[in-house]
């Protein structure tokens, strides 16, 4: 089991803010835990299965009671696959850039995948949504980035729907220790010292991670 995963949802490579900020959380996380096992997740990699109409019918299938078979089982089989691997480290990374106004749409893809009844979530006709992965001592940390959006700024220039919907994501799973790194610079702002900022950040968040 890796002690550390990080989730790139990045496609820029060299390029990508988000991956600089987290290469300096990753080399601090590394040495302050020599020995740590890092398993390294990029999204865009085609490891991550699509969720088309087959998994959709084995999640309905799930929801009834039943046991997804033929090409619903492997669907199913293929989801569980991603979970797990999602599921193995309890101190999660995530790169999350915005796209326009959200998350990249591989992001969005990774969550409807391993989303799933019994392994993320429960549902009661009373008390509704159960948060499986709650009280299991798991942390998350998320860089969020953007160029134009930032804090402070009306509307012309943009809304966040980026980290209301993945935090809150991550907080109906049952993950509610979550730590943010963000970089704003804007297009008039001091890109240096929010540059410099945000990396100090990622060095802090790593030492207490």
């Amino acid at each position: 089991m890796p002690d550390l995963l990080h989730i790139s949802a990045s496609p820029r490579g060299e390029d990508s803010q988000s991956l600089r900020l987290a290469a300096t959380f990753l080399d601090t996380y590394r040495t302050v835990h020599p020995s740590a096992e890092i398993d390294e997740w990029d999204l865009w990699d085609g490891s991550l299965p699509a969720f088309g109409p087959a998994a959709a019918r084995a999640k309905m299938t799930v929801f009834g009671g039943g046991t997804p078979q033929g090409e619903e089982g492997e669907a199913w089989r293929a989801a569980g696959e991603a979970f797990a691997r999602f599921d193995a480290a309890d101190r999660i990374l995530f790169s999350v850039p915005m796209w326009n106004s959200g998350v990249p749409y591989v992001l969005k893809q990774f969550i409807d995948v391993v989303s799933q009844p019994g392994l993320v979530f429960g549902v009661d006709p009373v008390t509704g949504y159960q948060h499986l992965l709650a009280g299991r001592g798991k942390r998350a940390a998320v860089i969020y980035t953007s160029a134009v959006w930032a804090p402070g700024l009306g509307p012309e220039f943009g809304a966040d729907f980026q980290a209301p919907f993945f935090t809150g994501w991550l907080n109906w799973t049952g993950i509610d220790d979550v730590a943010e790194i963000r970089f704003h610079p804007t297009l008039t702002g001091d890109t240096e010292e929010a540059f410099r900022i945000a990396h100090e950040t990622a060095r802090d968040v790593a030492k207490a991670f």
